[in-house]
């Protein structure tokens, strides 16, 4: 079903291009059947919220078969839905409420790498491997859908070569006939090698099958990886993954990944209803993330420059600029994200350790966001004001990278504990029972219930942004132009429409810009001017 557009909506050049995208970590989201876990029933039951707050669509995280090493990011079987989450028929009506509400809806797929258990790689172990006397043999049939390599060392002992998993410790696991396979990430999640034709041929197969069931898009996790530099060859440093983002390494970034994409946007193209790709890309610059939106390639890519500016003006428009510029060199749309999955969460990121800081920090942040040409993604809980949860047993955690050295500081399940619904203690809606990472007791004035209706709550905030998105000629897509602003402020100007951040942490008074639409922080007016809150943000009709 194609979703209607309303009239602002500039259906010609295509609904992503301001699309306001909703990221649900399905876990987390709602549960349905009382195991203390989010599911799809879960999910299609409180869809109802996300097109009320405003959503043109919504991004649910991995729910295929999976062991769980990594939240599902470790796929064993990409066409079936893990009992944990419901079932095929579920993913079903999942889609078809969503499009009734008038969501389009983007699942993960992973192409990166496959689960430790999937059919491959389990044919891939099970082949000798051993090298006859005098060969090099490393692996069969089997194991040239992944990357399988002899060791090095006198008795091939020390890994094919230095690279670093990204959670942590060597990205090389040995197997026990003695070769080698690369895992970028868990040891349980190998990678595969996309210079397989068989790569290739199953996932276009998985992605018909999803577009089959009407899903409208892929958000491609590790686009930037599925292709390494011909020979594997050494970094020649330690703390890899602090590389990632900032320069192009062997494993990530590597221009080969490009033809992928264009193969993926053939595909998408031959159906009906815009369908789209989404690239979680890291790259080192704005130019080199451009070019995985050029016309032929993909529609969307993920901008964490601006995920990872800090609370800065000067900083905040040199991004903002650096991520326009390189977008419409190739005509594509910038996207904005504050938060996800994979983050600390912004309120607490901002805050430094002070929620109350942090929170109007993150409203702002929000209204600015909303207000920049292009498409906006929202991480479930921060229409809330959610902050990170720092402190959870050991026990209760799941993130991988909490239970290897050397790697990430294991804080990715603090963004991911379950969704407030409603109550005043725990699981506060979540489902009929407990939820499966705890929540903190002081999140009872955050639940959507208690929010409802308060015209000062960080829901309401965003409902009304997302309202006012929608109505606004001058918002979504389209140009903007930055106004002369004072130290520590920024101003910006759209068809009809002004909008202004104070990153200062002291009133700071201007002329005023027109007329006030909406704020994070209350204004107070005096004689032509008006005096911004500390860490507000404003918009304004003029």
């Amino acid at each position: 079903m194609t979703q209607e557009l309303t009239p602002t909506r500039t259906a010609q050049r295509g609904w992503w291009r301001d699309a306001v995208i909703y990221q649900v970590y399905v876990r987390s989201f709602a549960d349905s059947n009382g195991d203390g876990i989010g599911d799809l029933r879960g999910i299609r039951d409180r869809l109802p919220h996300v097109a009320a707050l405003g959503a043109d669509a919504v991004w649910l995280t991995p729910f295929y078969a999976s062991p769980q090493a990594d939240g599902g990011y470790d796929v064993a079987d990409y066409r079936v839905v893990d009992p944990l989450f419901g079932s095929l028929d579920d993913a079903a009506e999942l889609i078809s409420t969503a499009h009734e509400l008038g969501l389009r809806v983007i699942v993960d797929v992973v192409p990166n790498h496959t689960s430790d258990q999937h059919a491959w790689f389990r044919a891939a172990l099970a082949e000798d491997a051993a090298p006859a006397e005098g060969t090099e043999r490393d692996g069969g049939a089997a194991r040239e859908r992944y990357h399988f390599r002899p060791g090095r060392g006198a008795d091939g002992e020390l890994p094919p070569n230095d690279w670093e998993s990204v959670f942590g410790g060597p990205a090389w696991t040995r197997t026990r006939d003695g070769a080698w396979y690369l895992h970028l990430f868990a040891p349980q999640q190998p990678d595969l090698n996309w210079r397989n034709p068989e790569v290739h041929e199953e996932f276009d197969s998985i992605l018909r099958f999803w577009l089959g069931l009407g899903v409208d898009g892929f958000r491609i996790d590790v686009a930037h990886g599925m292709v390494k530099a011909e020979g594997l060859p050494d970094i020649g440093s330690r703390e890899q993954a602090k590389m990632i983002g900032s320069q192009v390494l062997p494993f990530f970034d590597q221009d080969g990944v490009h033809d992928i994409h264009r193969g993926w946007r053939r595909l998408l193209d031959s159906y009906a209803g815009e369908r789209i790709g989404v690239a979680e890309a890291w790259a080192p610059s704005p130019e080199r993330l451009a070019l995985y939106v050029r016309p032929d390639e993909l529609h969307q890519a993920f901008n964490f420059q601006f995920l990872n500016c800090p609370w800065d003006a000067t900083a905040m428009h040199a991004v903002i600029d650096a991520s326009l510029a390189a977008t419409a060199s190739v005509g594509a749309p910038t996207t904005w994200v504050l938060s996800n999955h994979d983050v600390v969460r912004h309120l607490t990121r901002y805050g430094a350790g002070d929620d109350a800081l942090g929170l109007r920090r993150a409203r702002a942040a929000a209204l600015l966001m909303l207000a920049l040409p292009g498409s906006a993604y929202l991480y479930q809980g921060e229409e809330l004001g959610l902050p990170e949860v720092t402190v959870l047993p050991d026990d209760v955690r799941q993130d991988p990278s909490f239970f290897r050295s050397n790697g990430q500081d294991g804080l990715r399940d603090g963004c991911r504990v379950p969704m407030p619904w409603s109550g005043g203690e725990p699981p506060y809606g979540f489902g009929p029972a407990g939820s499966w990472l705890p929540q903190p007791d002081t999140w009872k004035s955050l639940t959507v219930e208690a929010q409802t209706g308060d015209p000062l709550s960080t829901l309401e905030l965003y409902r009304s942004a997302l309202a006012l998105r929608r109505e606004l000629p001058g918002l979504g897509d389209g140009e903007m132009e930055w106004q002369e602003s004072a130290e520590g402020l920024l101003t910006f100007t759209r068809p009809g429409f002004a909008c202004t951040l104070n990153t200062t942490d002291h009133e700071a008074e201007l002329a005023t810009p027109g007329r006030l639409l909406i704020a994070s922080a209350a204004p107070v007016f005096s004689d032509g001017t008006v005096a911004l809150s500390a860490d507000s943000c404003a918009w304004w009709a003029i």
